[in-house]
């Protein structure tokens, strides 16, 4: 940390403060939840209702008092609160009861900061801490200035809290760059799927919905997996033979949370491009979990942040092996196309319905034919290959070539309006077919 704080371990207070008739109310029991995933102890847990939060402490004078108190008696070395605080919140609670004090945002933070493995997710992490510890650099020590030399000159120099600032923006800015670097690539490696014609299928939901199991299932990978939040952080992404239809990239991606950190979000663009950019996005929701519905809406709301909310979505309510007596299904709208798949991760009941559905929804897309070009249709028949949409080239006895295909329908109706062609001009049953679905 770049300010004076008393170091101390992992022996916690817990504040939760539930305040009825506001919509950032914060859940208990994810709380608790995340105080469990961060690895600290938990001493003892204070809740209490207010109406709106105080404007110096976040709680009233007798809330404090017992924190305090708390404190002593417990011999806790932090006090964390499960709502956001503003830094001068949070020092002043730390100066009334002399103990170090942290915010949801910092302990999702400290979470992040345990998970990430990669060299982009530890960038991402730090960028986002960085960020928030920039708004709580409190303490400047006058006895560290630096005097400047030279006439009119003398005097008070440079204070350590200016200096921990200017390096702070220093490393801000370098790891920005280093991202956009990061962000670059990624956009390479999915333009050359998108070349490749190659679906991209992303993992989403909330936070411990089962995303990293059900993509190990799929994929025979081994994410890393456990119960608690952000268990998997670093985005992983492999390649699924999908049944009629051939592969697609699968990608796993980070959870969601109520409330997720604006800076978080803003730290992990990136990675979260990787949803932005997906043909399909599969929410997976915790159906055994009560709160599945709130949830749900709270991973809306991410995607809405980060552009992905007008991609095709397919619900997949995990965890039914949590549920009596429930058998796998796929439940369809009035048009009869799939928008939900009951199933299990754990013992794979219902995957094969999920592969069915995402044949169907993304099959749409898809042509997948066997087209005859005339020997004056080359043009066409290069720009094919140059897209890599052919599986297989042979020629009849007249000289003609027959490909078979595979790309996205907009692509090759792009093609074809290229070199002035018309979808009826190949005469073939299958490639109307595929149009007229």
């Amino acid at each position: 940390m770049l300010f004076e704080r008393v170091e101390g371990g992992n022996r916690a207070i817990l504040v939760h403060v539930d305040f009825p008739e506001s919509d950032q109310r914060e859940d208990a029991a994810e709380f608790s939840e995340l105080v469990t995933s961060a690895g600290a102890e938990t001493a003892l847990f204070i809740r209490g209702v207010m109406t709106v939060p105080h404007s110096k402490f976040f709680v009233g004078a007798g809330k404090l008092e017992e924190i305090q108190q708390a404190v002593i008696d417990h011999e806790a070395d932090l006090v964390l609160f499960n709502h956001a605080l503003r830094p001068s919140q949070e020092r002043n609670i730390e100066a009334a009861i002399e103990c170090r004090v942290l915010d949801r945002t910092g302990l999702i933070l400290d979470i992040f900061a345990q998970r990430a493995r990669t060299h982009e997710g530890k960038l991402q992490v730090e960028l986002a801490q960085l960020e928030y510890q920039s708004t709580r650099l409190i303490r400047g020590w006058t006895h560290l200035d630096r005097e400047k030399g030279g006439i009119g000159l003398r005097g008070p120099g440079e204070t350590q809290l200016e200096s921990d600032r200017r390096l702070l923006r220093s490393r801000i800015s370098t790891i920005h760059k280093r991202l956009d670097k990061v962000e670059k690539q990624r956009n390479q490696s999915r333009r050359a799927r998108n070349r490749s014609n190659t679906p991209t299928v992303a993992l989403v939901g909330y936070t411990n919905a089962g995303k990293s199991t059900l993509f190990n299932y799929l994929t025979d990978a081994t994410v890393y997996v456990a119960d608690q939040l952000f268990a998997t952080l670093d985005p992983t992404l492999r390649r699924l033979e999908v049944p009629d239809m051939g592969g697609i990239v699968l990608a796993d991606t980070v959870g969601f949370i109520r409330h997720l950190p604006h800076k978080l979000v803003e730290a992990f663009k990136a990675t979260l491009q990787e949803t932005a950019g997906a043909d399909l996005l599969l929410h997976v929701v915790d159906c055994a979990d009560e709160n599945r519905h709130h949830n749900m809406a709270q991973v809306e709301a991410v995607l809405t942040e980060i552009g992905s909310i007008d991609i095709p979505r397919l619900e997949v309510f995990n965890k039914i092996d949590l549920l009596d007596d429930f058998q796998p299904a796929i439940e369809r709208d009035d048009a009869g196309r799939p928008v939900r798949v009951w199933l299990s991760a754990v013992s794979g009941e219902g995957t094969s319905l999920l592969l069915a559905a995402i044949t169907e929804l993304l099959g749409d897309e898809i042509l997948a034919t066997t087209i005859v070009l005339e020997a004056s249709e080359s043009g066409l028949r290069a720009a094919l290959f140059e897209q890599n949409a052919i599986l297989s080239e042979s020629y009849d006895e007249v000289g003609r070539v027959q490909l078979e295909v595979r790309m996205q329908k907009k692509d090759f109706r792009q093609l074809l309006k290229r070199f002035n062609l018309t979808e009826e001009r190949f005469g073939v049953a299958r490639v109307k077919e595929f149009f007229e679905r």
